[in-house]
């Protein structure tokens, strides 16, 4: 029983792993890691500022949806952040689970 429990973390913890790497490839593939760190504020604020910022807020996710869609500015600061209209639904939304998850 207990090796069947390791077992089970073990394998959890790996595609837990590479659903994030591939959360991470579709925000780089898409541009957003020009301006966006996990740890870092670049351009953008660092993902996860943006997930301790809107955690536990309803909504949020929606809302980060429609920002990145049409672009914004004055949130994080004066430099605007130019729209996203080529990523598509299905990524966009597994990038912004991604960065709600502490880009983890």
């Amino acid at each position: 029983m207990i090796r069947s429990i390791h077992a089970f973390v073990a394998v959890s913890a790996l595609l837990l792993t590479a659903t994030s790497t591939a959360d991470q490839a579709i925000a780089q593939a898409n541009g957003c890691t020009a301006c966006h760190q996990v740890d870092v504020k670049l351009v953008g604020p660092a993902y996860k500022e943006v997930a301790a910022r809107y955690r536990g807020e309803a909504g949020a996710r929606e809302m980060l949806i429609d920002k990145v869609r049409k672009g914004g500015m004055g949130v994080w600061g004066q430099i605007p952040m130019p729209p996203n209209s080529t990523i598509s639904d299905a990524d966009l939304a597994a990038v912004i689970d991604w960065v709600l998850a502490n880009g983890q």
